[in-house]
């Protein structure tokens, strides 16, 4: 099975379009035809940007919706611990997390729509970085 890191703008997407590729990732995930890579502080980091007033007004929903999501993600995520801290090692230090996170998890691929500030980093470790449409594309293969 894939194992994927996904990236806050992916979640972000995942949340305000109900028809994107985003939401069609995290229902995959959901449906465990794919393994989300979590850690504390990367789950921590969707909670506070998905809790925000601002995405909570484009998404429609209120901060207990957002939550209920993130605990069915977390159900079906394998836990990620940081064995080693590799900062730094993307080209923006906010993307590091995620890094890190797909660097002590061994992930597949990361899925993110920030691909030039995340694929410097990535690449030095070997781990693809795709669009969410691509990530599934790779999951269908």
């Amino acid at each position: 099975m894939l194992k994927i890191v996904i990236d806050t703008d992916v979640m972000v997407a995942a949340f305000e379009s109900p028809t994107g590729a985003s939401r069609r990732l995290l229902v995959e995930v959901i449906n465990d035809k794919a393994t989300i890579l979590l850690s504390t502080s990367l789950l921590l980091e969707y909670e506070d940007v998905l809790t925000r007033p601002k995405t909570l007004a484009r998404s429609g929903l209120d901060a207990s919706e957002v939550i209920a999501v993130l605990d069915e993600l977390a159900l079906h995520c394998t836990p990620v611990a940081f064995d080693y801290r590799w900062r730094p090692a993307a080209k923006d230090a906010d993307d590091d997390l995620v890094l890190e996170t797909a660097i002590n998890g061994t992930a597949d691929v990361i899925a993110t729509f920030n691909t030039a500030d995340m694929v410097a980093g990535a690449t030095r470790f070997g781990i693809p970085v795709e669009r969410p449409a691509a990530v599934l594309r790779r999951m269908e293969r």
